[in-house]
């Protein structure tokens, strides 16, 4: 492993973990957070950071295919989970991608329609998908230092010149607000498709590679890409802080960046913001289509047909979903969110522990409890609320919509003592 080829891979998982929910979520939460920015960094950062960075080790690990990290559960269920993962990834984050691009990049330009742009936009994700063998090379090397420099302007000349005045927070619980507008990100499970995605991009590129070469290489790339993630993540909601007494109190996400832009950038804003987000937002589309697309090919006895008709199908579907505005996917993502993100982020932890502690009884415990006390969060985003008999309110974190933690871990402990006592 040579240093170039850690540069190109580490820019390419920044790339493909950064798109339209990383750009647009993070400014808005320091807007609100006001001086507890610093707190809803780091509960932001454990979700959309630590987390999705723990998968892409997970995935050094195991070297495989998302149906290897539940498979231990067991295939079923590892095969409803990879299609529940997959179907949420090409039905919500990816379409989101575009209409971001739309009313951040092209609207304010072109007074074009919404259908045009998401017609374009996934034509053009079609032709870098298709070209599978090119794709860790094409993000690495062009789009992702083009996404880094715009970033570091705007972030450099607010902090450069903005005095470092916050108002106060509007956020109650800033630390789990900052994690659950984590969720948002998609980068958990962008961790799951888009590890994949780098595990087949290296093994086309060099077929000879050991399994060690392969696993350090991963996980230096994942270091490497999370700090930069944690660095601008960091910058971003900062930036929103030191804005928050600029724009309305009700401004909306697209509306706000687009304003610090203004801002920061001047005359130069438009073209600058235009250009970040049809970058990050691609980059992010590029991944999560090529990775549904390798997963199906799998399945297809690697049939480079099902390959393309999945391409194809995510595309349309891209180009069907992206007719909404972003405030409205965004809210019809939350439930999803919050049934399939605890099962995600246990399924990370437990794949990158010792083997020792994670025997497939301790999987199969540990995954049904989270699903069973992810429910409450789940039915209470759709407005079902259950009896306190069903899920007790003293359960702890369970005001803060994390109510599945606990249990998760008490499973995880039990299960090791029984295994061990068994023995």
């Amino acid at each position: 492993m040579n240093k170039k080829t850690l540069t190109i891979t580490a820019f390419a998982l920044f790339s493909l973990f950064f798109g339209a929910g990383n750009l647009i979520l993070p400014p808005l939460l320091g807007f609100k957070s006001g001086n507890s920015w610093w707190l809803v960094t780091l509960g932001f950062c454990l979700s959309a950071v630590l987390i999705p960075i723990l998968g892409i080790l997970a995935h050094a690990r195991l070297q495989g295919t998302l149906f290897d990290f539940a498979k231990k559960v067991s295939p079923t269920f590892s095969l409803v989970y990879c299609f529940l993962i997959y179907g949420i990834a090409v039905a919500l984050p990816s379409p989101r991608t575009a209409s971001v691009t739309h009313e951040m990049a092209i609207q304010p330009i072109w007074d074009s329609s919404s259908l045009l742009t998401s017609l374009i936009y996934f034509g053009l994700v079609f032709v870098f998908v298709i070209n599978r063998s090119k794709v860790l090379d094409l993000v690495g090397k062009l789009l992702t230092p083009g996404i880094l420099i715009i970033l570091l302007l705007i972030v450099a000349t607010a902090m450069g010149t903005l005095d470092f005045d916050f108002s106060a927070s509007t956020i109650q619980n800033p630390l789990s607000a900052g994690i659950l507008e984590g969720y948002q990100t998609f980068d958990a499970i962008g961790a799951v498709v888009v590890g994949a995605v780098i595990i087949i991009s290296i093994n086309i590129k060099d077929k000879s590679a050991s399994y060690e070469a392969k696993k350090s290489l991963i996980r230096k790339a994942g270091f490497w890409a999370g700090l930069g993630l944690f660095l601008v993540y960091a910058g971003l909601i900062l930036t929103g802080a030191l804005f928050s007494d600029v724009f309305a109190a009700d401004i909306s996400r697209t509306a706000l960046l687009s304003g610090i832009s203004t801002e920061t950038l001047g005359n130069t804003a438009t073209l600058f913001l235009s250009l970040l987000v049809s970058l990050a937002c691609f980059t992010t589309a590029v991944g999560i289509v090529t990775g549904t697309s390798d997963f199906i090919r799998g399945r297809f006895n690697n049939s480079n047909l099902a390959y393309r008709i999945t391409a194809l199908t995510g595309c349309v579907l891209g180009v069907l979903m992206g007719q909404f505005n972003v405030g409205y996917i965004i809210a019809v993502a939350l439930p999803a969110l919050m049934f399939i993100y605890p099962i995600t982020i246990v399924l990370i932890l437990l794949n990158v522990l010792p083997e020792k502690w994670t025997s497939t009884t301790v999987f199969k415990w540990v995954v049904i409890t989270t699903i069973i006390f992810s429910i409450p969060d789940f039915l209470g985003t759709l407005g079902v609320a259950l009896t306190s008999e069903l899920y007790p309110e003293w359960l702890p974190l369970t005001q803060y919509q994390l109510g599945w933690v606990l249990p998760a871990l008490f499973a995880f402990v039990v299960g090791n003592v029984m295994e061990r006592w068994v023995e």
